[in-house]
């Protein structure tokens, strides 16, 4: 039913169009099944001379009567014909607003499921594989799509097929009436159990799929890392491995198709036989004339295939069924606290607290414990501590990435969870380690496509993270194409882009995630004797493992298993003992080594 509610929130703003569809489609099939009657009507009545009753009869007259019509049989086939246009127009209108109210169903489904995506809780971002994802805002979505226009109505059509049918041929004849439907409930037996066994296969090759689409997504992304770690075959082998399941899974469902084909095939021929055998029997008899037995083969012939079909159309149902229910998984993922136009839109000067905050990804596995520091407006705050130890946790909860539910954050006195999300990161400018840059210019990615944005503020940005020289010397500077993910890019090349993107904002509080761990120590310098300079008043907090970034900051945070285990100025942690002074020594004892080999 929760499904069923999904179809129908698509359906909003497509369900004229769409019901538009289906009258046209149950019309164009009436008149079919009224243009076989009619053929009947010729054969018994106009060449033959048995006189017609009811509709039938005046039907005749109004064309002129049985003599008129058996001197003029053109008028005859001018009905039909007329009766075939007619029918032609209305599959047309048909199949024309299927397409139109599918496509929009379609486009909404991907806008909403985009949307969704936009919107939804950083975990379950990182948690998904992105294959899988793709093929649920691809192929499921086609699935839906294809069955909405054309297997539902052909559903429809053959409910219609049957109801119409059997009320015209039970008024014709009762015995010949129950020898047509003789073997119809076994076809429908065998396309119930087919559509819910197919349903399970359909699922598990669609996840089968999904797999093998992440394998490829994940090497084209990671080409580089394959290519210099010799991974090639290795990575085949598991290319191939996640190929041969799908091909497996999927070979079980085109068996199954085959084993109904071929047996619900036998079944219709054998009841077409039955009907002929049973209609020339009963006009030998004179029991029904040569005209009625055509419309009884005519009705159980375009009646039989369709019934047959719907193991294909049930099949296709639960395939759509499978397709709605992994669309239905992702619109049901947890959207982001506050990411919609709610919440407070202060103005962010840059003081930030935390008071006893602690996160946990897990019940078992607490990163933050009981974490309080304070910093003031326009200040520098440094972060030192082991991989693992929940630096970067710390961060990206202060963006609004991560909740909190122990302690508090605030800024400038706000209660960061009542800080509207998009508001908070238009002052919360976040740089990563490993930034990710979009396949277009150089330009476009730092100015995000913000037409406010000058030239000359760009090239101010790129000074600052001194990356405006290498742009300058590419051929084509700032419309040089930046490849998927900036792979065309160096390491370095990366974080200054992503750092001068960052700092066009503007932003007040100003956060680099080990940001400066690509560039060598003099440009490092370089970059933070410019922020310095120019970004005089904004918080900046610096993550790194280098002494030189941190030692300038106003406050040293050092952090191990969650905790911070110490704090101060640089002169006063190389005082005493603890990690920070380890970690200076060590370094310190490198640059007297290459300066005694130098």
């Amino acid at each position: 039913m929760k499904k069923l509610g999904l179809l129908k929130q698509f359906l909003r703003g497509n369900g004229t169009a769409y019901t538009a569809g289906i009258v046209f489609m149950i019309i164009g099939q009436l008149l079919s099944l009224a243009n076989t009657f009619v053929i009947g009507v010729i054969i018994d009545s106009v060449i033959g001379e048995i006189l017609p009753e009811g509709i039938a009869y005046r039907g005749l007259l109004i064309l002129g009567g049985r003599e008129h019509l058996m001197q003029n049989l053109w008028i005859c086939g001018l009905v039909l014909v007329s009766f075939s246009v007619i029918n032609g127009i209305f599959m047309f209108l048909s199949r024309k607003y299927s397409a139109i109210a599918s496509e929009g169903i379609a486009k909404k489904i991907r806008m909403d499921l985009y949307e969704h995506l936009q919107n939804s809780t950083y975990l379950y971002n990182t948690n998904i594989k992105t294959g899988d994802m793709m093929q649920r805002c691809t192929s499921d979505l086609e699935t839906v799509r294809n069955f909405l226009a054309t297997q539902f109505q052909d559903l429809v059509r053959c409910i219609v097929l049957i109801v119409a049918s059997v009320t015209v041929m039970g008024k014709l004849n009762t015995t010949l009436t129950l020898a047509g439907f003789s073997l119809i409930p076994f076809i429908g037996l065998g396309a119930f159990f087919f559509f819910k066994y197919v349903s399970k296969m359909f699922l598990l090759a669609d996840e089968a799929e999904g797999a093998m689409s992440t394998v490829i997504e994940e090497n084209l992304s990671g080409m580089r890392i394959v290519r210099s770690c010799a991974t090639q075959s290795r990575e085949t082998e598991k290319f191939i491995k996640s190929s041969v399941d799908y091909r497996n899974k999927d070979l079980k469902i085109t068996v199954a198709f085959a084993w109904y084909w071929g047996l619900s095939d036998a079944i219709c021929q054998l009841q077409i036989g039955i009907v002929l055998v049973t209609g020339i029997f009963l006009a030998v008899r004179g029991s029904i004339s040569v005209g009625m037995l055509t419309v009884f083969m005519t009705y159980v012939t375009n009646l039989i295939w369709p019934i047959r079909g719907m193991g294909r159309v049930l099949g296709d149902m639960g395939k759509a069924n499978v397709a709605l229910g992994r669309i239905k998984e992702v619109l049901d993922a947890p959207r982001e606290p506050g990411s919609d136009d709610k919440g407070l839109t202060p103005d962010i000067e840059g003081q930030i607290t935390f008071e006893d905050v602690s996160f946990a990804y897990t019940a078992d596995n607490e990163v933050l414990k009981n974490v309080s520091f304070s910093i003031e407006k326009g200040k520098t705050l440094a972060i030192l501590g082991r991989t693992g130890s929940g630096k970067s946790t710390l961060l990206h909860m202060l963006v609004g990435l991560l909740p909190y539910e122990k302690g508090s954050i605030k800024v400038d006195g706000i209660e960061l969870k009542d800080i509207n999300k998009k508001h908070l990161r238009k002052n919360i400018g976040i740089v990563l380690q490993e930034p990710f840059l979009f396949s277009k210019t150089i330009k476009e990615n730092i100015s995000d496509n913000n037409p406010e944005i000058t030239d000359e503020d760009i090239e101010n940005a790129t000074t600052i993270a001194s990356v405006d020289q290498a742009i300058k010397n590419f051929e084509k500077g700032y419309d040089t194409m930046v490849g998927e993910k900036g792979v065309t890019l160096s390491g370095g090349q990366k974080q200054r882009v992503a750092i001068a993107r960052t700092l066009i904002n503007n932003c007040k509080v100003l956060i680099f995630d080990d940001s400066l761990s690509a560039v060598d120590m003099q440009t490092d310098k370089n970059i933070r004797n410019a922020l310095k300079k120019h970004c005089a008043g904004t918080t900046t907090i610096l993550i790194s493992h280098r002494i030189n970034t941190l030692r300038q900051a106003d406050l040293i945070l050092v952090m191990e298993d969650g905790q911070i285990t110490d704090r101060g100025t640089h002169n006063e942690l190389i005082q005493r003992e603890g990690l920070y002074k380890q970690v200076y020594d060590m370094q310190s004892c490198v640059l007297q080594m290459e300066k005694a080999g130098e």
